[in-house]
């Protein structure tokens, strides 16, 4: 018997009344694939070590939709030329951020599908799945895909949200390019944490993060009466919201810049707070509603040079 991370044991018991078992292979103790595995089984989430007996076989992950079993081949995915072929098309979904992250890496040290899945104990058709499919895999399969990039399974998933953004090195070749109006407002979406600069009382330049909202067109937030933000209604302010990508060095930014003023009719601020997607982060008292309405609204966004 030969398995690879991510492959699937069944345990097709013959004892009278016994029910079958079957489970994603999550840990290898020898290079070559042969036994004992460790098992996360199915209908428990447990992870356990098994040294498979005459009722178990291993069904070879080549490639399956989210949310369905694991498939079945009579020859492991990784062996020959033909893994490539059996590589599965993308999904209209598109990869999920760990697939990006992985690919990118990848393609940096300049190696292939299958060597990176060789370096890593996992099946090509696996590694394909995680590359093309908005995949999670297990603890296991995405520490043994690290190493093999000589990355950490937390740069893999986008950790390290206690350092600044930007820390990582800037694309072979960058391309910055000037956003849409309707790109700009398709990416402030419909919530999320932004920052509002104001002018402080003090004559000092002030920027706040807040939890906002997009409604009507307008970029929405609570805040206390007696803030710094609340003193800023009736002036002009700037709105800004970003997102990096770490691992793939790139990123994109929006720039609004408007009149802030207060929502102060009863109807609106019982709509804007019934409809609110959380409350503000920060706790405390927070019901005065301030609105922005952008004059302005800009934005860039630092791609690869090839996409």
């Amino acid at each position: 018997m030969e398995a690879h991370l991510g492959d699937q044991l069944v345990i097709e018991s013959t004892m009278s009344g016994a029910t079958r078992r079957d489970g994603e292979i999550v840990g290898l103790h020898h290079e070559d694939g042969t036994p004992p595995y460790d098992v996360r089984w199915s209908d428990t989430n447990e992870v356990t070590l098994v040294f498979p007996g005459p009722d178990a076989h291993v069904n070879h992950l080549e490639h399956t939709p989210p949310g369905t079993a694991h498939g079945s081949s009579s020859r492991a995915a990784g062996d020959g030329p033909a893994a490539a072929e059996q590589a599965p098309s993308a999904h209209p979904f598109g990869p999920g951020d760990i697939g990006r992250r992985v690919i990118t890496e990848r393609q940096r040290q300049g190696l292939s599908r299958e060597e990176t899945a060789r370096r890593a104990r996992m099946s090509p058709g696996y590694l394909a799945y995680l590359e093309e499919y908005p995949a999670d895999p297990s603890k296991a399969a995405l520490i043994s895909l690290a190493d093999a990039l000589g990355t950490t399974a937390t740069a893999l998933r986008g950790g390290g949200v206690d350092l600044p953004p930007g820390q990582g090195q800037a694309p072979l070749h960058p391309r910055l390019r000037d956003l849409g109006t309707d790109e700009c407002r398709a990416l402030l979406s419909t919530h999320g944490v932004g920052r509002v600069a104001v002018t402080a009382p003090d004559g000092h330049p002030a920027v706040v993060p807040v939890n906002y909202e997009v409604v009507d067109d307008a970029i929405v937030f609570r805040t206390a009466p007696d803030s710094l933000l609340a003193a800023a209604v009736g002036t002009e302010v700037a709105f800004e919201v970003d997102h990096v990508d770490e691992p793939l060095s790139q990123g994109w930014s929006v720039l609004a810049v408007g009149p802030a003023g207060v929502v102060a009719e009863a109807d609106a601020v019982r709509r804007l707070t019934g409809q609110a997607h959380t409350a503000p982060w920060p706790g405390g008292a927070r019901d005065m509603w301030v609105s922005i309405r952008a004059v302005s609204l800009t934005g860039r966004r630092i791609t690869a040079a090839d996409e």
